[in-house]
C-alpha cells in the first residue's frame, strides 16, 4: 500500500512539474506544444492470410451468417443449415389461428387484385393469358417456403413483363413463332433465377446496389410511361397489325395518330373510359382513407366481372370489341423439354435472362427491404436472392415467366395485415381453383378493361415527389434519374437500363477519381478545426495550411490528390503576398477520412514531400487511420517525412509547427 501511494505521488509531482514548466513557457511568450504528445498507434502487422482472411469475409460475411453455428452439436448445424435453406421451418413452429386469420384475408385481398393483373401482364409479355396466371400459382409457394419476407406479394410485374416482351420480340416474332417465342422465354425465365441464385449463394449481392435509387426511380418513371403508351392499343381498339411493335413514344403516337381516323373504336374506348375512371376514383378511395385498402385491391376484380357480363349480353365483340378468347384450363404443364440448352437461342435466352434476373431482384429486394424496416425486422438479402432464384428456375420448368415481389400487391398484402408468407400460399390456392375452374368465365373479358387495370396499376411508378426530392439533394443523381427516363421514354428499355447504369458508374469513378479536398481553420476558444466554408467563423493559423483529403488515396485519385493540395499551397502563397501575411511554413495533412491508402497514393504522398521541400515547406501528417499507419511505415515514407512529425491530432500537428513559426522572423 506505502510503495502505491508514493507511486501515486511521484506521478502527481511529474503532472505538476510538467504543467509548471509548461505554464512558464507560455509566460515567456512561445506558444509550445502540450506536454503530453500522443503517438499515433501502428497496429500489430498481419500476414498474408489473415489480411486476405479478413477482407473476404467483411466483404461477402459482413452479417456473419454462420455465428448461430458456432459452438453447436453436428446434429444441430444440420438442422439450423435446413432452416436457414427453408425458412418456414423456422417461423413456421410458433405460426397459429389469429396469424392465419391474418394471412387468409390479405391472401384472398391480393388474389383477387393479381388475377386480372396477371391476363394483362402475360399480353405485356405477349404470351398467352394463361402464362400470367400459371406465375402466380408455383413461384408463390416455392418463395413462402425458401424466403425470409414477411410481405412481399410474388407474381409477375408490369417492368419485367414490358422487358420480357420488348427483348423476346426483337428475336423472334411472337405471332408467327408462338412455340419459340414461348421456348425463349422459359429459357430466359430459367437464366433469370440462375443469375439470382448465384448471386445469393456466392453472396455477390452488393452487385444490385451499384443502381442507385435515383436510377431505378427514373427507369420505374419511364418503364411506367412505355407500359400505358402500349395499353393504347387495346384501350382504343387499334388492331394489332396496325399498331407499332416498337415502345418508344415517338413510334407509338404516330401509330396512335395514324389510326385516329379508321383504326379507333369507339365502344372499346367507351367501356376501356369508364372502367379507368372507376379504378382511379377506387384509388382514390384507398389514399384518402386507409382503412378502404380493399377498395382498390378488389377494384380490378369487380371490373373484369362486369365488363366481362356488359360484352356478354351486348355482343360488343361482334361490334370490334377485342375480348381475351380462350383461357386454357388447368394447372402448369411440365415445360422442361421446351428451355433451350443448345442452339443459337442459349445465348440470346442467357442474354435476357440475365438483364430481366437482375431488375426483377432489384424490385424485389427494395421492396423487401422497405416493408422489414416498417415492420422493424431483418432481411437477409442474399437468402431472398436464392429464394427468387429457386422459384424462377423450378418456375420456367413448370410453364411461368420471370415472376418477382410486385410493389401494388405487397403494399396490399401489408395493409390487409399479412403475418407470414402464408399469405402467398393462399393466393396461390385460388389462383389454382382459378385455373383449374374459372378460365371459361374470362371468354368475352374485353382487352380494353386489361389495359386500363394496367395504366392504373403502372400510375404510381411515376414517382414525381422523389424526382423532385432527387434534384434538390443532388444535381447529378438528377441527372442519372432523367437519363434513364428519357432513355426509357425515347428508345428502349434496354437502353434506357443502359444509360441508369452507365451514369451511376459514372458518379462513383468521378467520386473515386476527383475526391473532395478542403482547408480546415481553427474553431474560436476550442481545439477543433473545421472547413473553413463550413464554417466561416474557423480563422486559418498564419504560416500554416491544413488541408483535409475526404476520401481513400488510390492509383485512380493520387495524382489528383497530390496536385490538388499543391495548387492549395500556390492559392494561399498568391494569397499571402497580396495580404503580406507570413509564408506558409507548414502544409498539415488532416488523414482521418483517409480509410485506406495503395502503393500510388504513398508514391504520391513521397513527391508531395519532395515537392515540398523544394519551396521549403515542412510536411506534416494528423491522425492517419491504422490501415494507412502501418502502410506508411512499411513503405519508410515515416521515415521520409519523419516520425516526429506524425500526430494523433490536428491540434497536436499546430502546437509542433507554432514554436517553429515563433523562431523564424
Amino acid at each position: 500500500m506505502s510503495s502505491m501511494g508514493a507511486s501515486a505521488e511521484e506521478n502527481l509531482e511529474t503532472k505538476q512539474m510538467d504543467e509548471r514548466s509548461f505554464s512558464i513557457s507560455s509566460s515567456q511568450g512561445q506558444q509550445q506544444a502540450p506536454p503530453y504528445v500522443h503517438k499515433v498507434g501502428i497496429p500489430p502487422r498481419q500476414n498474408l492470410f489473415q489480411e486476405f482472411k479478413a477482407t473476404i469475409k467483411e466483404t461477402f460475411f459482413a452479417d456473419d451468417p454462420l455465428r448461430s453455428f458456432k459452438d453447436q452439436p453436428k446434429s444441430r448445424k444440420f438442422v439450423l443449415g435446413i432452416e436457414a435453406l427453408f425458412p418456414i421451418l423456422n417461423w413456421g413452429r410458433s405460426y397459429n389461428l389469429k396469424k392465419f386469420r391474418g394471412d387468409l384475408i390479405s391472401g384472398l385481398t391480393i388474389a383477387s387484385l393479381c388475377i386480372p393483373q396477371d391476363i394483362g401482364y402475360a399480353n405485356l409479355a405477349k404470351l398467352q393469358p394463361q402464362y400470367g396466371l400459371y406465375s402466380s400459382f408455383v413461384p408463390p409457394l416455392i418463395y413462402a417456403v425458401m424466403g425470409s419476407s414477411r410481405d412481399i406479394a410474388i407474381g409477375p410485374v408490369a417492368v419485367v413483363s414490358l422487358l420480357l416482351g420488348t427483348s423476346l420480340s426483337n428475336e423472334i416474332d411472337p405471332t408467327t413463332h408462338p412455340e419459340e417465342y414461348r421456348r425463349l422465354a422459359f429459357t430466359a425465365t430459367f437464366f433469370a433465377g440462375i443469375t439470382q441464385a448465384t448471386l445469393g449463394i456466392f453472396r455477390l449481392g452488393f452487385l444490385i446496389d451499384f443502381l442507385s435509387h435515383a436510377a431505378i426511380v427514373g427507369f420505374m418513371g419511364g418503364a411506367a410511361i412505355t407500359i400505358a403508351l402500349q395499353q393504347l392499343k387495346g384501350f382504343l381498339g387499334i388492331k394489332t397489325k396496325n399498331f407499332t411493335k416498337k415502345t418508344d413514344i415517338v413510334n407509338v403516337m404516330h401509330s396512335v395518330v395514324s389510326t385516329a381516323h379508321h383504326g379507333w373504336n369507339w365502344e372499346t374506348i367507351l367501356i376501356g373510359a369508364s372502367f379507368l375512371g372507376f379504378l382511379l376514383f377506387a384509388k382514390f378511395i384507398g389514399k384518402k382513407n386507409k382503412k378502404f385498402f380493399w377498395v382498390p385491391a378488389i377494384a380490378p376484380l369487380i371490373c373484369v366481372i362486369l365488363s366481362t357480363f356488359f360484352v356478354f349480353i351486348t355482343r360488343a365483340d361482334k361490334h370490334g370489341v377485342e375480348i381475351v378468347r380462350d383461357i386454357k384450363k388447368g394447372i402448369n404443364p411440365s415445360s422442361v423439354k421446351e428451355i433451350y440448352f443448345t442452339g443459337d437461342y442459349l445465348g440470346k435466352g442467357f442474354r435476357i435472362g440475365v438483364m430481366a434476373g437482375m431488375i426483377a431482384l432489384t424490385e424485389a429486394v427494395a421492396i423487401g427491404r422497405t416493408f422489414a424496416s416498417v415492420k422493424d425486422y431483418q432481411l437477409d438479402g442474399n437468402k431472398e436472392m436464392v429464394a427468387l432464384g429457386a422459384m424462377n428456375v423450378v418456375g420456367s420448368m413448370t410453364s411461368c415467366y420471370v415472376a418477382t415481389g410486385s410493389f401494388s400487391r405487397s403494399a396490399v398484402n401489408f395493409m390487409a395485415g399479412c403475418q407470414t408468407a402464408v399469405s402467398n400460399i393462399v393466393m396461390s390456392v385460388v389462383v389454382f381453383l382459378t385455373l383449374e375452374f374459372i378460365t371459361p368465365l374470362f371468354h368475352y373479358t374485353p382487352n380494353a378493361i386489361l389495359s386500363s387495370i394496367i395504366i392504373s396499376a403502372v400510375i404510381n411508378l411515376v414517382d414525381y415527389q422523389a424526382a423532385i426530392l432527387i434534384w434538390k439533394i443532388d444535381k447529378f443523381d438528377f441527372v442519372a434519374c432523367m437519363g434513364a427516363f428519357f432513355g426509357v421514354v425515347f428508345a428502349t428499355v434496354e437502353i434506357g437500363l443502359l444509360i441508369a447504369v452507365s451514369i451511376s458508374f459514372a458518379k462513383i469513378l468521378l467520386q473515386v477519381t476527383r475526391p473532395r479536398t478542403c482547408i480546415l481553420g481553427k474553431i474560436p476558444r476550442t481545439t477543433v478545426y473545421r472547413n473553413i466554408h463550413q464554417y466561416p467563423e474557423a480563422s486559418k493559423v498564419p504560416g500554416v495550411l491544413i488541408v483535409r483529403v475526404d476520401s481513400a488515396i488510390y492509383f485512380s485519385n493520387s495524382n489528383y490528390v497530390k496536385e490538388r493540395i499543391l495548387r492549395w499551397l500556390m492559392d494561399e502563397e498568391e494569397q499571402g503576398k497580396g495580404d503580406y501575411q507570413t509564408r506558409i511554413q507548414f502544409l498539415i495533412v488532416e488523414m482521418s477520412p483517409v480509410t485506406d491508402i495503395d502503393t500510388s497514393g504513398i508514391h504520391a504522398l513521397e513527391e508531395l514531400h519532395r515537392s515540398l521541400e523544394k519551396r521549403d515547406v515542412e510536411l506534416v501528417l494528423a491522425n492517419p487511420g491504422p490501415v494507412v499507419i502501418d502502410k506508411i511505415y512499411t513503405s519508410k515514407l515515416a521515415n521520409m517525412i519523419g516520425e516526429n512529425k506524425i500526430f494523433l491530432t490536428v491540434a497536436e500537428a499546430v502546437a509542433y509547427c507554432s514554436p517553429k513559426l515563433a523562431e523564424d522572423p
